[in-house]
């Protein structure tokens, strides 16, 4: 793959848009792409965390623009095939048992917006910005921002930022739980290091299994909810890595989750 490298090392799988020249606009290539360095991190037992960034100087300016013109008087063809190949690599993310970083160093936009709304943790460059783009061009938001975005933001800012295209810097994007925090840009490398050397060392199991109940709770109500924490809770107690860790901490020594 070109378009979208991956490499699994250390209990980390690192997934990189590759189109910088380009700002790692999402094309078929990038869209099938992701899809398939996703479905490779989140299958691989070996992979603890993942983490999605952008390389060169932009994370991803969202869509191929070109490539929609390009489709011509098929073009709305062409954009629902991309749309749907795209979302099976987000649903892949979204569902996968693990925790999903991404680390933007630069501009997002469109569905490069949407991909870091999927985060779990996400890091931003205090260079970066954020722009939903979508009614900039005549079109929608794909990528699962309209699911996403109000989750994270509140409706009433989510609409102002798709319907008016405000431009979110990063300093805002934290306030409004956007992101998770920033980093200075000659930091960032090191900030994501010290949290996927946290991330890998945690219970991997328990993380997708949390992942599970903070989406899954959107759209349940309280007793469904309780009910799910409660089956949730016993089997992790009844797991490796809840008897990992209850022994480790009564026994007052760390718990080694890595190797259960």
């Amino acid at each position: 793959m070109s378009s979208v490298t991956w490499t699994v090392a250390d209990g980390v799988g690192r997934i990189v848009l590759n189109r910088p020249d380009q700002g790692n606009a999402i094309d078929m290539s990038v869209a099938e792409d992701l899809l398939a360095a996703a479905r490779a991190c989140a299958y691989d037992a070996a992979v603890r965390c993942v983490v999605l960034s952008g390389a060169g100087r932009m994370f991803c300016v969202g869509g191929d623009i070109g490539g929609f013109a390009a489709a011509g008087d098929q073009m709305g063809a062409f954009l629902r095939a991309l749309a749907d190949k795209l979302h099976e690599a987000v649903l892949v993310l979204a569902g996968m048992a693990k925790p999903l970083v991404v680390v933007v160093h630069g501009p997002a936009a469109g569905a490069g917006l949407s991909l870091v709304a999927l985060g779990d943790i996400v890091l931003a460059s205090e260079a970066s910005h954020f722009t939903a783009a979508y009614t900039g061009i005549g079109v929608t938001p794909d990528g699962g921002m309209s699911w996403l975005l109000p989750r994270l933001v509140g409706l009433r800012t989510a609409q102002e930022i798709i319907l008016t295209n405000r431009r979110v810097s990063a300093a805002d994007a934290v306030t409004l739980g956007l992101v998770t925090r920033t980093v200075a840009a000659d930091a960032l490398e090191a900030e994501t290091e010290a949290l996927v050397a946290k991330l890998v060392a945690a219970p991997t199991r328990a993380l997708g299994a949390v992942r599970k109940l903070l989406v899954e709770g959107q759209t349940r109500g309280l007793t469904e909810q309780l009910e799910a924490e409660a089956a949730t809770i016993a089997a992790a107690a009844d797991g490796p890595e809840g008897r990992e860790g209850i022994s480790a901490f009564l026994n007052k020594r760390k718990p080694d989750y890595r190797a259960v």
